[in-house]
């Protein structure tokens, strides 16, 4: 088995579920003839047709109110935003119509739909090219919120996505999609949503992240085990719903916490978890919980992105003052 990219796998899980499932459609700017702007949709159109994958308008409400409409029309479309910073104009959709239909309607209707988007920093990219602004989703009630971190988890989660009954908003750190291969048995297996994943365990400290930030994060945990120092890597996946039972369990039995991300620092995911941990294991903490996040400012430009986005040395310094500390 050969081995792919998170965006083949992103790829070949669109590719699986248009071959065994009519009602998917894949639309979006430019994902049709050309395969969008990342390729992600490359050759599906040639594959299954211009009238199951299709080109759109510049139009990002159009996009997400089309997911919208045919959702409630019995099919399960996925959309794609270009960037995830282009994904404001659907928000009206996204929280006015899309969240609500289960509710709205009593249950008679769901929204079976996904909107894709690349997301994130690292490429040095133009403003609203390097947005992180995955609590702004996570705070509608109704949406689910994922974001995978490696090629596997892209072609599982996606798949799971696709089947859910409710609205996805499936975000894609462009910065990982080529940068590691895995092999991803093409079987049509879904990942579990609402889940997160224990990639490392240890003892000493838990270290839970999401997106590209697991790269650097385990990277730290694997340079800090040469010090002696057992960290557990926790990989949310699923930013929204957040697994509290996972999260509480490592921290239960580490005593300590630190929260990796991209995204800025106020309001964020991280800080949700940060609260989240202190209602459930407050006393199992022995020092305080520490963030490593971006800063609450817009992404800047070129090299600057690195000074903007959490290090390995910044997450190991974090790692070293939960360990300093005492209660």
């Amino acid at each position: 088995m050969s081995k792919i990219t998170l965006l083949e796998a992103v790829t070949q899980a669109l590719s699986w579920e248009l071959e065994h499932d009519d009602s998917i459609l894949v639309f979006g700017e430019d994902v049709g003839a050309n395969g969008g702007v990342f390729r992600a949709t490359d050759g599906l159109q040639k594959r299954f047709g211009a009238n199951r994958v299709f080109d759109t308008p510049l139009a990002e409400a159009m996009i997400a109110g089309l997911c919208v409409g045919l959702s409630a029309q019995g099919m399960k479309p996925v959309g794609e935003i270009q960037f995830s910073g282009f994904m404001y104009p659907a928000v009206d959709q996204l929280v006015s119509h899309a969240s609500r239909m289960r509710n709205r309607t009593r249950g008679r209707l769901s929204c079976p739909m996904v909107l894709r988007a690349p997301y994130g920093g690292g490429i040095h990219a133009p403003e609203l090219h390097s947005e992180s602004m995955e609590a702004l989703y996570a705070h509608v009630p109704g949406l689910r919120v994922v974001i995978p971190s490696s090629p596997q988890r892209a072609y599982g989660l996606l798949l799971a996505a696709m089947r859910d009954p409710d609205p996805v908003v499936f975000l894609e750190p462009k910065r990982i999609y080529r940068i590691t291969k895995q092999e991803v048995p093409d079987n049509g297996q879904a990942l579990p949503l609402d889940t997160c994943f224990v990639l490392r365990e240890g003892t000493d400290v838990t270290l839970a992240s999401w997106g590209a930030m697991i790269n650097e994060t385990l990277k730290a945990a694997t340079q800090l085990a040469a010090q002696g120092i057992e960290c557990e890597v926790i990989d949310l996946a699923t930013v929204k719903p957040l697994d509290l039972e996972t999260l509480v369990e490592s921290v239960e039995r580490t005593a300590r916490l630190v929260i990796i991300a991209e995204e800025p620092r106020s309001c964020g995911v991280g800080a949700e978890i940060a609260a989240a941990v202190a209602e459930k294991a407050l006393y199992s903490l022995v020092a305080p919980i520490e963030r490593v996040s971006g800063y609450d400012v817009i992404m800047p430009l070129s090299k600057l992105e690195n000074n903007y986005l959490p290090s390995v040395n910044r997450i190991q310094k974090a790692v070293l003052r939960t360990l300093e500390a005492e209660r």
